[in-house]
């Protein structure tokens, strides 16, 4: 029995070897952002929540999605001053270089809605899978209150092709572009 436990722990390191954590290796194959700007959009869409919620507690239903340092800004808040506050906040944030402010002065959406633009995205990102003239990897989907938010690195062909399989899912009433375009 003692003569198999070298080679169990054999097996095991091998197997172990291939659990390795990638998170934060981009493939420049799937992913047209280098890794540095993988990490300032993680950093951004986090340290965004972060001062938010410090300065705003309640009445506000916000969220931030950042693709290549651009940040996309949604959800309800009470006031135009609101709105604009958390403008500058997000702004603030380096290494920031666009911001697309879609806040609207409403009452927060509530759950329902919420889960429903979930199933939306998702509807959208399944579809995507579908389509073979662009990879769905280069597309961030991202729904609020039946609004479908596309943000990527992409071709025209791409974004058309992406913007006309959104706008013919179900549930979806809007499509916005918040695209940046290869040459």
């Amino acid at each position: 029995m003692t003569g198999r436990w070298p080679l169990v722990a054999l097996f095991l390191l091998a197997l172990l070897q291939g659990c390795a954590q990638t998170q934060g290796i981009t493939d420049p194959q799937i992913e047209r952002r280098s890794a540095a700007a993988v990490q300032d959009d993680r950093n951004i869409e986090y340290t965004s929540r972060q001062r938010i919620a410090d300065k705003y507690r309640s009445n506000i239903q916000v969220n931030v999605t950042c693709f290549n340092r651009f940040a996309l800004i949604t959800g309800q808040v009470p006031d135009d001053a609101t709105k604009q506050g958390i403008e500058r906040i997000v702004s603030g944030i380096s290494p920031i270089k666009g911001i697309a402010n879609e806040l609207h002065v409403a009452r927060a959406a509530d759950t329902g809605v919420r889960r429903s633009d979930s199933g939306i995205s998702g509807d959208v990102r399944t579809r995507f899978l579908e389509d073979k003239s662009f990879n769905r990897e280069h597309i961030k989907v991202y729904t609020e209150e039946g609004v479908v938010y596309l943000l990527g690195i992409v071709t025209r062909a791409e974004a058309d092709a992406a913007s006309e399989i959104a706008a013919t899912t179900r549930g979806v009433k809007k499509v916005v572009r918040v695209f940046e375009y290869m040459q």
